[in-house]
């Protein structure tokens, strides 16, 4: 059985190999690999990850992973991207 955490570890690693981690890929590839137990369906109807795993990806990646609204994925920090924001357009 696996926990959120762990979810968070597979997303850095699906990160590290494929450099921008689109969130539409990650949350099915999650509900394929791991069960719905790590996701839920918004309020648009559309499936979106579990808001633990979310938490836990933000403990790993503290510093070196930004979220692109724009293109709604992420990818790890340029020396551009602003210090002291975890989110870029």
């Amino acid at each position: 059985m696996s926990n959120s955490k762990e979810v968070a570890e597979w997303m850095l690693s699906e990160l590290k190999e494929v450099k921008n981690l689109d969130q539409e890929v990650a949350v099915y590839k999650i509900n394929q690999k791991f069960g719905n137990d790590f996701v839920y369906q918004n309020e648009n109807g559309n499936l979106a990850i579990a808001k633990g795993v979310l938490k836990e990806f933000r403990k790993l990646t503290e510093g070196m992973v930004v979220w692109g609204r724009g293109y709604k994925q992420w990818r790890f920090r340029k020396d551009y991207d602003p210090k002291d924001s975890r989110q870029v357009d």
